[in-house]
């Protein structure tokens, strides 16, 4: 009995044995292929994810899958999201399916040699996202790694194909591990047996969440400052907006934008510009009450909801608060940065009830604030909504004129004082508005260079007005003024040595007129220009001479041949009397002086012509002599006419002005 005994334990122990191996195998079998689908999953998911997310973030990926370089924006993008998780490569592929920008952990740009993807050719073509996971077998790339392509679809048309390379060798090792304990715990303890996974599935699913965590920040946050993005910014406002009625008070939305951000730039590069952005998204962050929101929604453009306020009087004391804090100088590489601000304000519920029109009327009133001079601090209020669709028909007319030919010249007479002798015309731009009648320049002229289409507005008048004059006798002259904003480009010795050559007008018939605002810079290329267009042998000429601070500082920087004494001085005389007088004298003897001829603008009646006579001007121009008028009505009869006239000063109000608008 003993040994039947013995022989029984044993066989018990061995069937126990057998029994616990079996579950332990057959458990962890069936842990091990749970895991192993998990593993997929999360690696396909995670791959997906980071894909899709890289594909809603950029907005000139067209661009990039056409094989342009990204934006700056974009740029600071890829480089900030490759240093999260377990992303080593990214890849943008055009729709053929070739490659065309790389970025992993050690280089990031244009690819110098575009491959073909079979798998991204498949997305594209299918529309569907192909995930694809595999071990690495080549140097550089992880033991075990998820790759997934996913299609861009724009207007129901692919463009591209963005792929992304998720290391998954840790997480499968993590994965393989736990199998090994969840084996060995389910075999000592077999009620376990269902326990473990679930740790495993709970800790997974905790590693998981963390993830989602960090790319949803990232999708709603700004990569260099940390700062609220766009969308949680319209996100916040709308709910801050939505409680309004319940808890009343009012919401301010402060817009901010650096004024010459540029500058920084361009002086310390993108380091520093980069070192001041995070340094006044530091000071915001500090200013701001916990309930309130600071967002970054552009390059140099910053916004702040200052919520549960009582009025602007709150708002007004923050936003001074807040440009006083921002001014304040700042360290970078043993210099000083000091930067300004412009803030729009806009409250609600007065200056809108929706988050859009909250934030557009900020942005108007910033607009506004940046147009009187800067650093200042602007509140929206309704006219400037009226400005604004005013100024965005004013946008429309224009851009159609420069497409269409659709701009005028008319053209003002100038006269030889004394002998009353015509010595030529200024060409003035015009603009046809639908209604018939005509928009002057100075409501063309600064919209137009917020546009950028003053050069090509600049090339159509000057070229028209040299093709005009080179039909007039040869002793007239043709004045043209130009803008600030074509010197910008380095193009206006070029453009005025082609409209003479296209011409035929000779260059000393031809007058270019700038005003002191040009010259504010002092720039060298400025004055390089201005040399090079007077050796071409046209006449530089000071316009609206008297209007600024320093036009007498001008003076003998550059050699002028003409100034023209602005027209406010006539529009004053019959009010100012000998005042007015003495100032238009010393300026006529400063021109003598300096070898410059002088012409007075603004001449409208018989007694400011005899005054002029009498204080030795040489040329004037003005109502009284002439008005404005189409080259149609400049006929060759009219010009011959012109040339033979010599009426005295008493003659001149009755012939002269007759002749010109005749």
């Amino acid at each position: 009995m003993p040994i039947l005994a013995d022989i029984s334990f044993r066989r018990a122990i061995m069937l126990l044995v057998i029994a616990v191996v079996i579950l332990a195998a057959g458990t962890a079998m069936t842990v091990k292929l749970t895991t192993d689908n998990l593993i997929n999953d999360d690696a396909r998911t995670d791959a997906s994810d980071w894909a899709q997310f890289i594909a809603v973030n950029i907005p000139d990926l067209k661009q990039i899958a056409a094989g342009e370089l990204p934006t700056a924006s974009s740029m600071a993008f890829f480089q900030a999201t490759r240093k999260y998780g377990q992303v080593f490569r990214y890849a943008i592929f055009n729709r053929h399916g070739y490659s065309q920008f790389e970025a992993d952990r050690e280089k990031i740009g244009l690819v110098g040699m575009s491959e073909f993807s079979a798998e991204a050719a498949q997305a594209i073509a299918t529309g569907q996202t192909v995930i694809d996971i595999s071990e690495g077998k080549a140097a550089g790339l992880p033991e075990y790694f998820a790759r997934a392509y996913v299609p861009i679809i724009v207007n129901g048309e692919p463009i591209a194909a963005v792929a992304a390379f998720i290391d998954q060798t840790k997480a499968r090792s993590q994965h393989l591990s736990d199998i090994m304990v969840e084996a060995v715990v389910l075999c000592l303890i077999t009620t376990s047996a269902f326990g473990v996974p679930a740790i495993g599935w709970y800790l997974r699913t905790q590693e998981k969440q963390q993830a989602d965590r960090r790319i949803r920040f990232m999708a709603q946050h700004d990569a260099l400052t940390g700062l609220a993005n766009r969308t949680r910014l319209m996100e916040r406002l709308d709910s801050a907006l939505a409680m309004l009625p319940a808890t009343g008070g009012h919401v301010a939305v402060h817009f901010l934008d650096i004024d010459r951000f540029k500058e920084v730039n361009d002086t310390l590069g993108h380091a520093g510009g980069d070192c001041l952005l995070s340094t006044l998204g530091q000071r915001l962050s500090a200013l701001s009450r916990i309930e309130d929101m600071v967002a970054r929604i552009g390059g140099d453009e910053f916004v702040v909801v200052q919520a549960g306020i009582a009025g602007k009087e709150q708002a007004e004391n923050f936003a001074r608060r807040i440009a006083s804090v921002l001014s304040e100088p700042m360290n970078f590489k043993e210099r000083q940065i000091t930067a300004d601000v412009t803030i729009g304000v806009a409250i609600a519920p007065a200056d809108g009830e929706t988050a859009e029109s909250l934030l557009m009327h900020a942005d108007l009133a910033l607009y506004n604030g940046k147009a009187a001079g800067r650093n200042r601090i602007c509140f929206f209020t309704p006219e400037m909504d009226k400005a604004l669709q005013a100024r965005v028909e004013l946008e429309k007319v224009i851009r159609d004129a420069a497409l269409n030919d659709g701009f005028v010249l008319h053209y003002q007479p100038v006269f030889k004082i004394g002998s009353e002798r015509l010595v030529g015309f200024e060409a003035l731009l015009r603009l046809p508005a639908p209604d018939g009648t005509l928009i002057s320049p100075a409501a063309i002229i600064p919209v137009a260079e917020d546009m950028h289409l003053i050069d090509k507005i600049g090339a159509l008048v000057l070229r028209e007005a040299c093709r005009t004059a080179a039909a007039w006798p040869k002793e007239l002259t043709i004045a043209v003024n130009l803008s600030p904003a074509q010197f910008e480009s380095e193009t206006i010795v070029e453009l005025v040595t082609g409209a003479l050559k296209e011409s035929g007008l000779d260059a000393n018939r031809l007058e270019l007129e700038i005003t002191e605002v040009l010259l504010l810079g002092n720039s060298e290329s400025t004055m390089k220009q201005l040399r090079e267009l007077k050796a071409l042998g046209v006449s530089i000429v000071m316009d609206d001479f008297g209007t600024g601070y320093s036009s007498l500082n001008y003076l003998w920087k550059f050699p002028f041949d003409k100034i023209k004494i602005d027209r406010s001085f006539m529009r004053d005389f019959d009010k100012s009397g000998r005042d007015v007088e003495t100032v238009v004298k010393s300026i006529i003897a400063l021109g003598r002086e300096l070898r410059m001829r002088v012409t007075v603008e603004g001449v409208e009646t018989l007694k400011q012509a005899d005054f002029l006579t009498g204080a030795d001007a040489d040329q004037v121009q003005g109502f009284y002599f002439g008005r404005p008028v189409p080259a149609s009505e400049l006929g060759a009869t009219v010009l011959a006419d012109f040339r033979n006239s010599r009426p005295t000063t008493q003659q001149h109000d009755k012939s002269m002005v007759r002749l010109v608008n005749s």
